[in-house]
């Protein structure tokens, strides 16, 4: 008798209930209150070269960045910035550091918002009802974004290093000089290159304030590392429900901050799944090379932008349950795989022919979901077009 356990019909829940706080709107993109936490990158482009420019921006929106910022150190820059506003897909934010002119420039520009750091605004400091006004005429929101590596030298003096207090009482000087304006339209992040001291920050400041939360761990490293640290950062912070955007900060190309920052979002439930795939790490039970299959089985997936959980497996203790409990599955072993759908083993192939029947499967359930799929073999992996 055959007993169809089938895949689990409610998907991942969020973890934690969000914590309340006032929305704001970069450009189309709700950000805080009830909106889904998105994703942010910044470019590593001269803003200046326009093409260069909208190219990786382009690039970002294609791996589901949702809103992008850009450096504005120049009068170059700030020339460049309506050009890159207007041709974006997604929300554009202008990073502006020590000179005021430059906020203007950018509101000007048609930016979706603007960040500006408390530790380099001293000069700012007269011109904050200016700012104000005129990023509350042009509904354009402020992100007030503070960093340990740049912290207001009168809190350091104060404080001595960059400890959470101070990171904490920077920002909120900061929104206190744009509140006497009456302007609320903002937005905060007090980052720091360690996770334990930004966690705790943004702790104090969730608790001090209802603006919506931007977290950040700056300077996190090289992929690698820098992927634990913001995994860990954003994985306590957003389980207790405190942040409304993320950017993962890596020394890497910025579309490896994007992919790093949606996992975590999908790993915790606050994003749709995408393509998944689960598989073993191999021990001395394994029949077969389960990191080889869960490699290939990947590559063939590559761009297959559905909601699918693949299950790559290689021996019979955890194989079978781990490949039923998923969408598509093998549990390979003895030269051959059993191949699950939907928690139904559906045939057995020789262990040759594992990575190309998954791959079948998988863009039959695609099709099935409702994805028009045209096979890229140039671009080594599925072309999808959404119905």
């Amino acid at each position: 008798m055959s007993v169809d356990l089938g895949i689990p019909a409610v998907r991942t829940r969020p973890i934690a209930k969000r914590r309340v706080s006032r929305q704001i709107m970069v450009g189309p993109v709700p950000v805080g209150g009830d909106a889904p936490v998105s994703v942010q990158s910044m470019t590593t482009t001269l803003t200046a070269d326009v093409n260069a420019t909208l190219q990786q921006i382009a690039e970002l929106t294609a791996t589901g960045c949702q809103i992008v910022r850009v450096a504005v150190p120049s009068q170059d820059d700030a020339d460049a910035l309506p050009a890159i506003a207007r041709k974006s897909q997604i929300p554009v934010i202008a990073d502006i550091h020590f000179q005021p002119k430059y906020v203007f420039a950018a509101i000007e520009a048609g930016c979706a918002a603007v960040r500006v750091n408390p530790g380099n605004i001293k000069k700012f400091d007269d011109k904050v009802g200016e700012i104000a006004r005129a990023a509350s005429d042009a509904g354009v929101p402020i992100r007030i974004g503070v960093n340990a590596g740049s912290l207001d030298p009168r809190l350091l003096a104060k404080y001595g290093k960059a400890t959470p207090e101070a990171l904490v009482e920077s920002a909120l000087w900061e929104c206190s000089l744009f509140e006497e304006h009456g302007f609320r339209d903002i937005k905060i992040s007090v980052k720091h290159n360690d996770p334990v001291v930004m966690i705790q920050a943004y702790r104090l400041l969730a608790e001090q304030c209802d603006y919506p939360l931007h977290l950040g761990v700056t300077e996190a490293g090289p992929a690698f590392q820098g992927t634990i640290k913001s995994a860990v950062a954003f994985g306590a912070l957003l389980a207790e429900g405190i942040g409304d955007t993320i950017r993962v900060s890596l020394s890497a190309p910025p579309v490896e901050e994007v992919k790093v920052g949606a996992q975590i979002l999908e790993s915790l439930g606050l994003r749709e799944r995408g393509l998944e795939i689960v598989s073993c790490p191999s021990c001395g039970r394994a029949q077969v090379d389960v990191y080889t299959l869960a490699e290939q089985v990947q590559a063939g997936l590559t761009g297959l932008k559905v909601p699918l959980r693949v299950a790559v497996m290689g021996c019979v203790v955890n194989g079978p349950g781990e490949a039923r409990e998923a969408d598509l599955g093998v549990a390979s072993g003895n030269g051959k795989g059993q191949i699950f759908v939907r928690g139904e083993v559906i045939k057995t192939v020789p262990e040759s022919q594992i990575v190309e029947t998954l791959i079948e499967e998988a863009l039959r359930l695609a099709e099935e979901m409702g994805v028009e799929v045209d096979l890229d073999d140039e671009a080594g992996g599925p072309e999808v077009v959404v119905r």
